[in-house]
């Protein structure tokens, strides 16, 4: 059995080439980054203290360097 050239949508008959450029071009701009709020900033903090748990395991509020 072969792909059908046509598919009724809501009433309406489209060309199903139509529809999976359609498909297409909607795949590609959900992949595209989509801009930020704020600005980027780099996170400078040590290494240890850029997720929680290393937060956690090594409190720094009174550590004396």
């Amino acid at each position: 059995m072969s792909l059908p050239k046509f598919i009724t949508l809501g009433g309406k008959v489209y060309r199903w080439r139509d529809v999976l450029r359609l498909r297409r071009e909607q795949a590609k701009e959900a992949k595209q980054p989509q801009p930020t709020l704020f600005p980027m900033r780099e996170d400078s903090r040590p290494a240890s203290q850029t997720t929680v748990a290393g937060r956690y395991n090594e409190p720094t509020l009174f550590k004396v360097d």
